[in-house]
Order: C-alpha cells, then structure tokens, then sequence
C-alpha cells in the first residue's frame, strides 16, 4: 500500500477542497489509511490513477457474486485483525438445492431460505445466496434447474458440478445472474478458466493442498480469468482454521497474490456443520455452503458474524428520528435518549414492557452513549431542543418531557430552551416501566 507521501505526490496539490477534506495532504493521510477513494478528487489525472491502481488495490481481491440490487460482494480485506482496521465484506451463508429435486421441493426450500431473516439492533439479517449442486450428472436437467431455481430466488447463486459440461451450460443459461462456478480442479482448469473470462462468472478453484492451489490460480488467469475464489476442501473445524490462516496471511503479509482472492468452505456432508461454520466465519471465509441451516441455528451464527465484521471504531447507530411506542396520543409524555443503538433498543424495550404510551425522540450524538455523549458534549440541551423542532414532537404532545437521570443536571437549561415542563426519569433502563406507572398516577391526580 503507497505511504500518504506516495499519494500526495500524484495529487494535484491545488488544495480544493473538493475530495471533502481541507488539504490534498489530508486527502492523501485518508487515501493511505483507505479511508477515501483516489476517486474522490475530480482532479486527479488519469495517469497517476493508473499508476496507483494496483499497488492501492487491497491485497485480497474483492469478488462479486450475483447482479442486480442483490449481490455478495467478497474478499477487499486489508487486515487479519479487526482491531487493526475493520473487516470489509461480510461472509456469506448459502443452502443446497438438489437438480434431483422437484419444483414442488425447490419452491419449499426457497420459502425457508427467504424466511431466514431476522432484525436485531436495527438491522435485518438474511440469507445470502443458494448453491444448485448437480447431482443428476445429466447436463440438460441441471440447466433447466438452473433456469427454474434463478426464477424462484433473486439474490447470488452458485453452481456446482464435478462434470465441466453440465456446468458451463446451466451457467450460460443464466450468465445474466453472474453466478459462482464451483468448482476448477487441475483437470478442467483451462477450460473453466476460459469459460470464466467469456462468461464474467466467477470461478471457484479447489484443492486440499495449498502449492497445488496457487499452481491452479495461476493457470486460470492465465487463461483470462479475474474474479477466483480459493476452496481449500476445508470443511472440518481443524482444517478451516489452519488452510483459512494461511491463506489469508501469505495474501496480507506476505504478498503472495496466488492467495489474494476470497475463501470459500464448502461444509456439504459434515457432521459438526454449525461448529464449522463458526469457525469459518471468525477465520476469513468470505462463503460458507452449507446442506441446512436451522433458524435456531441461523440466528446466533448471523448474530456472530454482524459482530465481527461490525466497525469497532464506529458503534451502531440507528437514525434521528421521533419513535412512537404503544401508540402515544396528544397528551403522552416525551423521553429522550441517544441513537447508540443498544442504548435506543434498550430504552424502546423497557418502555414497550410497562405498555405506556410514550413518544420517544432519539438525538443523533454519532453513537455514543448517554453519559459519553453528554461528557464529549453531543447530548446537550441545545441538541435536544434542535431534535424536538425537525420531528415537531412537541407539537404533537403537551406531556413532560422526562430528561434521563443520568444526565439530570441538563434539565434546567433544557427546560428554558424549550419551555416545557421536564421531568428527571430513571438512572437505569429496567426502572422506566414503574417511573411510567408513578409518572401517570401523579399525572391523574393533577
């Protein structure tokens, strides 16, 4: 990767401002931490882009499967350990389909396939793709399956077949789908690699011994190919650790470009598959293909990966905006919180659970939480006031105005920016549904 000096040498030094940042020795410090694109300067000239174009490319490179709106992106990792950057693409999960299957059972494993979705912290989980494995060995009726299965499901596809044949004809009955072919072995690989470049689908690369990948990499771009995936037949949890690592440290510290390219475990047959596919996700696989996937086991392995591959510089936010809980009326009261959003779920669950109705405004302090956000003084009064006006929430209601307890000092103030009644609220999340009973009681009384 160019140092910021590198960079800023084939910069146009006009310091323009118009990258967004307020010097082209900004913009340059942001290009080497790759945090900002050489696209975002208009004026770079079109030969200091084509002399940074490889050597700015991260060292794994990124591969998209599938076209459209939904697609899977993989691979563009610059790091081993999140700590150090972030991870960039997320892994992705893919269930079997059978070509020996009738439509009645395709169309019933593509309802459960849709139906693995779930949302957590405000964002929704799914499913990533779907893997048509040939195993009729008849070229005719894997490619009517092909054609049948890319009707019933819009998102990524993958198509495996251990027969070269079958395979390149159900994959040029959809090309416009760009699916994964799975996968080249040392006897098709020119073919396939070939194939690969005519076609623009990517291309799956197999072998258990590593010297024997790179020998099999090297020989699909040679044939033109671009977009590789590494299948390293790791499928048990020992075998993915250790293939996994070192392929993603020969492509990062070492390197090697054989190995630049996204991992794919393919965990068909095994008996300790959730267990593998843990390990698959917190070890560099960019595709884990699996035979099932339960929703019990669906979630807590969705929830693994958002965890990983969640910036750990940049916390969960869910957006500035006015939430109604249990259908508030004119005359409900008004809480406020952050937009960190384990600290909004939380307040939002509590509230939902003493079946108050409330108006609860979230302000955008960039994720922080309650006492770290009023400490870096991004949860002020005037914040909060600002936030009242853009959603017209106090036009909406006359109830207080209910100020968290940990803050309680700011109530003063907040009540004259705003001229409304405030109430200091509850310390902790779990003691709102009885502040909300006492908080009506008194109200009624009045």
């Amino acid at each position: 990767m160019p140092t910021a000096i590198e960079f800023f040498k084939l910069l146009p030094k006009t310091n323009c401002k118009d990258c967004g940042q307020p010097t082209c020795l900004a913009f340059a410090m942001q290009l080497a931490n790759q945090k900002a694109a050489l696209e975002d300067c208009p004026h770079v000239e079109q030969s200091a882009k084509d002399a940074l174009a490889e050597s700015s490319a991260p060292p794994v490179r990124t591969v998209t499967v599938g076209s459209g709106d939904w697609t899977l992106p993989m691979g563009g990792e610059t790091v081993l350990f999140r700590h150090e950057r972030r991870f960039v693409n997320p892994v992705g999960y893919a269930l079997t389909v059978s070509d020996l299957w009738d439509e009645a059972r395709m169309q019933k494993t593509v309802q459960q396939a849709s139906a693995l979705s779930f949302q957590r912290v405000g964002m929704v989980f799914r499913l990533d793709a779907l893997r048509l494995r040939c195993d009729s060995a008849d070229a005719d009726r894997f490619s009517q399956a092909a054609t049948a299965l890319s009707s019933l499901w819009d998102g990524p596809l993958v198509l495996e077949s251990s027969s070269t044949e079958p395979l390149m004809q159900a994959a040029r009955a959809i090309r416009f789908r760009r699916p994964l072919l799975q996968s080249a072995n040392p006897e098709n690989i020119k073919d396939l690699g070939a194939f690969s470049k005519e076609t623009g689908c990517p291309l799956a690369i197999r072998s258990d011994d590593l010297q024997t990948l790179a020998d099999l990499v090297e020989k699909a771009r040679a044939a033109g190919a671009e977009d590789l995936v590494l299948d390293p037949a790791a499928s048990e949890p020992k075998d993915i650790l250790e293939r996994n690592t070192a392929l993603r440290r020969s492509a990062l510290k070492k390197k090697f470009k054989a190995f630049g390219y996204p991992i794919l475990n393919d965990l068909s047959g095994t008996a300790s598959a959730l267990t593998a596919a843990t390990v698959a996700t917190l070890r560099y696989s960019s595709l884990v293909l699996l035979d099932d996937l339960k929703v019990e086991e669906a979630l807590p392995l969705f929830t693994l990966r958002q965890n990983i591959y969640t910036d750990p510089q940049v916390p969960i936010q869910v957006k500035q905006a006015l939430y109604p809980v249990n259908d508030p009326d004119q005359h409900s009261p008004i809480f406020f919180t952050t937009n960190f959003s384990l600290t909004y779920f939380t307040v939002r669950a509590d509230i939902e659970k003493s079946k108050m109705p409330v108006w609860l405004q979230v302000v955008d302090t960039e994720g922080l939480s309650v006492l770290t956000a009023y400490a870096a003084g991004k949860f002020t009064p005037e914040n909060v006031s600002a936030a009242f006006q853009e959603s017209g929430v106090l036009d909406m209601s006359d109830g207080p105005v209910v100020v968290p307890g940990l803050v309680a000092r700011m109530s003063g103030k907040l009540e004259l920016a705003i001229n409304r009644k405030v109430v200091v609220g509850t310390n902790e999340s779990t003691a709102i549904p009885r502040f909300l009973k006492r908080l009506a009681e008194s109200r009624s009384q009045d």
